[in-house]
């Protein structure tokens, strides 16, 4: 089944940067993020296919701003934050997933795809 686990949250004032981790293990192929602040709904941040160079995919929110990255050596995933903003405050939780078909992607929309979940890591960017 695997496991993947979250790491590198904390706090930021805005315009900051965080690094996120991910490590996992397993048989996977595809990792992404998502967050939750209180009162609301998950929300895909972005997600990378892991082989090779990997397509990546990112929220309207996190374009230009973060970057998902992969090293492959070390089995995990980052999610690199720059330019903060007080509404990227959020539990950010990491996910991963195999997508077993040619036509599947690992857009973070898929949800199906992302069977192996974390406990979240603490994100708070103060004004």
């Amino acid at each position: 089944q695997g496991n993947v686990m979250e790491s590198g949250g904390g706090s930021a004032q805005a315009g900051g940067s965080l690094r996120l981790s991910c490590a996992e293990s397993g048989n996977f192929n595809c990792m992404g993020w998502w967050r939750q602040a209180p009162g609301k709904e998950l929300e895909g941040v972005a997600s990378i296919f892991t082989p090779g160079g990997g397509d990546k995919y990112y929220s309207e929110s996190a374009k230009g701003r973060f970057t998902i990255s992969r090293d492959n050596s070390k089995s995990t995933t980052f999610l690199r934050m720059d330019t903060l903003k007080p509404e990227d405050s959020a539990l950010y939780y990491c996910a991963a997933g195999l997508a077993k078909e040619y036509w599947m992607t690992c857009n973070y929309n898929n949800t199906s795809v992302f069977t192996t979940w974390g406990q979240g890591t603490q994100v708070t960017v103060s004004d």
